[in-house]
């Protein structure tokens, strides 16, 4: 474990995932995706498996599975589906790999198997994982589809969506492959008009919805500032969603600087110019030790709707 690189598999991915299936480390690359391996210390343990999302992309090649550096304190075995391209998964590879790995009894190994991702990983997690009986699903802020028929209200990362396919099935709609999974939590913030949309396609006596506002579109990234990520994960693991333990958690928030942006920038739109004062007062006693770098968006805040409310007093 923590090696750069597992053993690498360079066969065709059919060979590939023969020998890949009873390993305790592999990376088998597809011609659209790859899947990296890492076993953890109980063979017979959990199964989380991650998938990228467009600011993984970003980071290149080599790249570890996604969350794999959060996962792995946790103990758990973890499985990165990795996309070579911005394209949702609107591809063959990586549901042939899985695909193929649940043909030859990879997953059965496991007491538990969870898949998750944020955005286009959420919306895969969702998709693939009627591939795996039993699966679980913990979905960030997904994407339903990027079909403009079928989702027209979702205009965002054109250029992304522009180069991918978005017309034909199988694996076009996330919506469709909720009534096939056994358990799924979709986290979201509902002050986000399309994530909002997407969500309320997602619905049924299998699914919860988290709803965290002011997290952004970005809610994985207020859930791991806040520590709340392990409670997500083992929450899918140990029971079937996420309980009270997670909101008292999660109280942490408030010291999280993009949840604190979005409030203000929230509160500040709403001409709700006393709650800016007082919420801002809150965060600077908050973070009375934190450089006085990291607060100045929050004076820069206060001091505006200081400016604002005596406007409007004429």
């Amino acid at each position: 474990m923590g090696a750069v690189d597992p053993p690498l598999l360079d066969l065709p991915p059919e060979m590939g995932l023969d020998a890949a299936a009873g390993a305790s480390r592999f990376l088998v690359r597809g011609d659209h995706a790859n899947l990296w391996f890492e076993g953890g210390p109980d063979p017979n343990g959990a199964l989380v498996i991650s998938f990228d999302n467009l600011a993984t992309i970003d980071e290149g090649w080599p790249r570890g599975p996604w969350a794999w550096k959060r996962l792995e304190p946790m103990g758990h075995s973890v499985l990165g589906v990795q996309s070579h391209t911005k394209d949702w998964f609107r591809q063959p590879t990586a549901p042939a790999l899985l695909r193929g790995l649940e043909e030859r009894g990879f997953f059965r190994r496991f007491r538990r198997v969870v898949l998750t991702g944020a955005s286009m990983g959420g919306f895969a997690a969702l998709n693939f994982a009627p591939l795996i009986p039993e699966a679980r699903v913990l979905a960030f802020s997904p994407q339903s589809t990027m079909n403009k028929v079928i989702a027209p209200y979702e205009a965002r990362f054109p250029f992304a969506v522009k180069r991918s396919n978005w017309e034909g099935m199988p694996f076009l709609d996330a919506a469709a492959a909720v009534p096939y999974i056994r358990r799924a939590v979709v986290v979201y913030d509902p002050f986000v008009p399309e994530d909002r949309a997407h969500a309320a396609r997602m619905t049924g006596p299998n699914v919860q919805q988290l709803r965290v506002p002011f997290a952004t579109h970005e809610a994985i990234r207020v859930v791991l500032k806040s520590g709340t990520f392990p409670l997500l994960i083992n929450a899918l693991i140990e029971a079937d969603g996420a309980g009270p333990e997670f909101w008292a958690a999660y109280r942490t928030r408030r010291a999280v600087p993009k949840w604190q942006r979005a409030l203000l920038s929230a509160a500040a739109q709403r001409g709700r110019h006393g709650l800016v004062i007082r919420a801002a007062d809150a965060m600077l006693r908050q973070g009375k030790d934190l450089p006085d770098e990291e607060k100045v968006f929050i004076r820069r805040a206060r001091r505006g709707a200081v400016n604002a409310r005596k406007a409007a007093a004429g």
